[in-house]
């Protein structure tokens, strides 16, 4: 029976990422992000696609170029068959009269896109896409089909293809309170002692007992 539940593919299963990943290049902070694996194989076997450092192309190749990374924050959840680009494949140059990537001029073929980062918080739907070299800000949501291009800023909910903002998570004041909260950089006891009022959507009162815990144990 065990072997089995094993191998169940179910929407209410997780991956927890700081278990499980081993490429060098991808950076969890934190133990709480997660990847929703139902329907589909690990993160790093069907989430990440190009992006050296994996057992395979570790034993086969060595980079000609120096490697994109991949920054995950905390408590960031990632939906089932989401895909994050990142930079090995990126020889296709669109300013040369042929994308073809001939082996000849491959290192001079490729262009870097920069880090991808998602950030604290953030949430990426089912089957969206993450293009290389964006920023998804803290507490951003990325809509399930959404192809994001452009780095989203924090709490922002964006939808479509190419990804646009939709919606505002909360007013700008609370957003910008939010962020110099900095809620997500809490120790982890501060972080539960905290946690009703960080599940809730009045900050003032989160403000209130965030400054009243500061000030008990400083």
């Amino acid at each position: 029976m065990s072997g089995r539940q094993d191998t169940v593919k179910h929407w209410s299963k997780v991956e927890m990422l700081a278990d499980t990943v081993k490429n060098p290049n991808i950076h969890i902070r934190g133990k709480n992000s997660y990847y929703s694996d139902a329907w589909s194989g690990s993160f790093e076997e069907s989430v990440v696609r190009y992006h050296y450092g994996d057992e395979y192309s570790l034993s086969h190749w060595e980079p000609l170029w120096e490697i994109d990374q991949l920054y995950i924050g905390d408590y960031v959840c990632i939906g089932a068959e989401a895909v994050i680009l990142m930079g090995g494949n990126h020889t296709h140059r669109t300013d040369w009269f042929s994308l073809y990537p001939f082996l000849e001029v491959i290192q001079e073929a490729y262009v870097a896109k920069g880090d991808t980062v998602i950030e604290d918080g953030a949430w990426v739907g089912m089957r969206a896409m993450i293009m290389p070299g964006v920023t998804i800000g803290e507490g951003a949501i990325v809509a399930s089909g959404a192809l994001v291009t452009k780095s989203v800023a924090p709490y922002t909910i964006v939808a479509g293809n190419p990804a646009s903002p939709i919606k505002q998570r909360f007013p700008e004041a609370t957003t910008e309170q939010l962020l110099a909260l900095k809620i997500y950089q809490w120790d982890k006891v501060k972080f539960d002692a905290l946690r009703t009022y960080i599940c809730s959507d009045n900050i003032d009162l989160l403000v209130d007992a965030a400054k009243r815990y500061d000030d008990t144990h400083s």
